[in-house]
């Protein structure tokens, strides 16, 4: 699936506050994606970019502070578009005790998450059991996930799409049901926030991508459900990066934010 560009990439899916950073959302309806990004970067580095069918485009950006100042400078920013969208995905669940020596590693996985333990020893010099009890506590915290990204122009009798869910409950209860009833339709590991989800599913035509919208709809804690067909899917490692730059100029030892 790789050779055929069906798997564009193989990456590390973090979420912001593991590495002390804020997430906002903002759903926007304008053609010029290059104009958006430009505004975008003005107040944070993206973290997702999603344009959509239709000229809708999803964007996830990553902001240090001030998130409601931020959020009132995107309204302001986005003059030429209509925004259909915007929040802050609030990150109260998410617990995570980071080291230094976690961030090296994680450092050398942002660019090639698939290397070896051997791989990852020889380049940060650290012992293949230390490099194997982080990569075992990176694959325990469910904010820190090894996953890929798929071009969905690449797909060939299927319709790729996502699914944004507003639910109310414990949403990792929610997300078990979820996986539960519709698993075998995910295309790649679901986004989580604190009251959303977003799946990314397929489906054999618009009418049952239609009704499986509905049967998500339905679920208990899903409060209401918006329907989007994603052209492409960017996750952008600057941020990352940047970020993991900035921890390892700290002189704690252990970085960790709850």
């Amino acid at each position: 699936m790789k050779k055929s560009g069906l798997i564009e990439n193989f990456c590390m899916k973090v979420e912001p506050p593991v590495l002390g950073q804020n997430i906002v959302y903002i759903v926007v309806s304008g053609q010029d994606i290059e104009k958006i990004m430009k505004q975008v970067k003005l107040v944070g580095l993206p973290f997702v970019i999603v344009p959509c069918v239709g000229g809708t485009t999803v964007c996830g950006i990553v902001v240090k502070e001030d998130v409601e100042q931020k959020i009132e400078l995107l309204k302001n920013l986005m003059n030429n578009v209509r925004i259909l969208l915007i929040f802050e995905a609030e990150s109260e669940e998410i617990n995570f005790n980071i080291t230094k020596t976690d961030l090296e590693v994680l450092r050398e996985l942002i660019d090639d998450p698939r290397q070896k333990i051997e791989e990852l020893s020889k380049k940060t010099k650290l012992s293949t059991k230390t490099i194997n009890r982080i990569l075992e506590k990176f694959e325990e915290n469910e904010s820190i996930q090894f996953t890929l990204v798929y071009d969905p122009s690449k797909i060939e009798g299927y319709i790729p799409y996502a699914v944004l869910s507003v639910v109310n409950g414990e949403i990792k209860t929610i997300l078990k049901n979820l996986e539960k009833q519709f698993g075998d339709s995910f295309m790649m590991i679901p986004f989580l926030a604190k009251n959303q989800i977003v799946l990314f599913l397929y489906s054999e035509n618009i009418f049952q991508m239609d009704a499986m919208t509905e049967k998500i709809r339905q679920v208990d804690g899903i409060l209401s459900t918006d329907l989007f067909i994603p052209k492409k899917i960017n996750m952008p490692k600057e941020w990352m990066k940047k970020s993991i730059e900035s921890l390892t100029k700290t002189e704690k030892l252990h970085i960790m934010y709850n």
